[in-house]
């Protein structure tokens, strides 16, 4: 069941870094709603995590803002009555032209996480234009809200290479890909419904599942139906003895890394 507490305050950061000379990392370490087969941890490095490794009725909700930032009152106001967090996947153009939005969901508590620069294909990237896509959301998010985000990666389009991945690993970053897409995206224009988009997050509920939706309004389906759909999508979960984590959770407590 979702817990109901008061939300633990997520803005107590750990500050680490690889011994790579990464980057300064944001992590939460285990708080309360951390699962206990966290303990029997599986490594998030090595692969696109489209699962979290537990076999707990847990999920992760996630969203990706790339565009604007249409529907963020919605969202917070469904996650704070709710007392449940959620990670935001911000692209460092996001952060640049929503930096207001960027510190609103920091204050709130959520954890925010990279999603590249310009939602770049993976397959037009060298190497090093993959790394600067990192780095340069990296200061991004860190001239908005002041810190680092945490240390995940979410690939443009969910496209995913064993090297592209190396790549990211090695800047100390896991990659959180997702288990399922709402499609709320698409909007009516696509011809998505609320309806619709909460049957796709219920029927993809398995333990560790990573539900990716999307904050703002798409230029080619305008509005997106996730900020209508997300209360919806965690009344149900909850109703079917799923309670929701956090990212941060599935970290190193003792450095705040991926494992």
């Amino acid at each position: 069941m979702t817990d109901h507490r008061a939300r633990p305050d997520r803005r107590r950061f750990l500050t680490a870094a690889t011994a790579a000379g990464t980057l300064a990392v944001l992590g939460g370490g285990l708080g309360p709603g951390a699962p206990a087969a966290v303990a029997a941890r599986r490594s998030l490095l090595g692969h696109e995590v489209r699962r979290l490794p537990t076999e707990e009725h847990v999920l992760a909700v996630t969203f990706n803002a790339a565009w604007n930032d249409d529907g963020l009152p919605e969202v917070l106001t469904a996650l704070e009555r709710r007392g449940v967090g959620a990670a935001f996947f911000l692209t460092g153009r996001f952060a640049e032209q929503y930096p207001a939005a960027a510190r609103t969901l920091a204050d709130a508590g959520h954890g925010l996480a990279n999603h590249s620069y310009d939602h770049s294909p993976l397959a037009g990237l060298t190497a090093d234009g993959l790394r600067e896509q990192v780095r340069r959301t990296d200061r991004a998010i860190r001239a908005a809200v002041g810190t680092g985000p945490l240390p995940f990666y979410r690939f443009p389009y969910g496209e995913t290479t064993p090297e592209a991945i190396e790549v990211v690993n090695a800047l100390g970053r896991a990659d959180i890909e997702f288990t399922q897409d709402t499609n709320g995206y698409l909007g009516t224009v696509g011809g998505m419904t609320v309806p619709k988009a909460v049957e796709r997050a219920v029927a993809a509920l398995v333990p560790g599942a990573i539900l990716q939706l999307h904050l703002g309004s798409s230029p080619s389906n305008g509005p997106g139906l996730d900020p209508a759909a997300l209360p919806l999508i965690l009344d149900a979960a909850e109703a079917r003895g799923y309670r929701v984590t956090t990212l941060d959770a599935f970290l190193d407590p003792a450095t705040g890394l991926p494992g």
